[in-house]
């Protein structure tokens, strides 16, 4: 008995260690993250949108468990940032007139164009740039491969469904409840970050030989799947979860739309 209670005293002091080494490797890759949010400036200049790097990097290390991914899991932060607060541009601030310039300065990836914009769209424009041509250094001096057209393609991707969200708002027109799901998988952000994430771990996902004028990136569907369920999850909670001003739709609320006399429970179950 009393070599069991050695060998446990020893099996919980390891894991102590264990415990201590990994939270040291978070706060300084919380440390990390902080200073290039901090950097970007898109904090000061975007008083409206989510100021939130930790939460940021909370999905980072729920993605990537592992304590020796830390760079990955910093770099990965960056694009999750962007996608909530080009979210908040079109969900809580941006004036259709500017919605759109921003999203075809995105779709050409133009920054001559992108000095039309108002100042906290150049530097959101400026700051995106930036992550996305860093990431395809960071892959191509790991890999081998430059995946920035790739990238640039997914964020135009979102940012049009972005905008075609604000449009069904802006309208007061329900969609049916399948085009909202469509739309709703790519603004879920899910499709983004998981190709920045497989991109990061050498999986080269994307099909090299892709006409460059598609605007469809070819990807895995199990990625479209899961941002299915981030999405519909997402719809069975609400935006005040977020305290935002914006609103950006429901399946629950399509859905009940489309099957008259359906109760919100069973659509919820649905």
């Amino acid at each position: 008995m009393l070599g069991l209670n050695s060998w446990i005293e020893d099996l919980l002091e390891v894991a102590n260690r264990e415990r201590r080494i990994v939270q040291s490797v978070h706060q300084k890759e919380n440390h990390q993250i902080n200073t290039w949010w901090k950097e970007s400036g898109l904090g000061e200049e975007m008083k409206f949108a989510r100021d939130q790097p930790l939460k940021w990097y909370l999905w980072s290390i729920a993605i990537l468990t592992d304590p020796s991914l830390s760079e990955l899991r910093v770099e990965l932060v960056k694009p999750i940032s962007l996608v909530y607060i080009i979210d908040d541009i079109f969900d809580v601030y941006g004036k259709v007139d500017e919605l759109i310039l921003f999203t075809g300065v995105i779709k050409r990836w133009d920054d001559a164009c992108a000095e039309q914009l108002p100042e906290y769209m150049k530097k959101c424009f400026k700051v995106l740039s930036d992550i996305t041509n860093d990431f395809g250094n960071i892959i191509f001096e790991k890999h081998g491969w430059n995946p920035t057209r790739f990238l640039k393609q997914m964020w135009a991707n979102l940012c049009n469904a972005f905008l075609v969200e604000f449009q069904w708002n802006a309208s007061g027109t329900l969609p049916k409840a399948d085009d909202y799901l469509k739309n709703g998988i790519i603004t879920s952000g899910v499709p983004l970050v998981l190709t920045h994430l497989f991109f990061l771990m050498g999986q080269n996902i994307a099909n090299q030989s892709m006409d460059s004028k598609k605007e469809e990136v070819p990807l895995p569907n199990t990625i479209f799947l899961v941002a299915e369920i981030l999405r519909l999850w997402d719809d069975l909670g609400c935006a005040q979860d977020e305290n935002q001003n914006g609103y950006d739709g429901s399946y629950v609320e399509c859905y009940l739309r489309e099957n008259q006399g359906s109760s919100y429970q069973s659509a919820r179950e649905h």
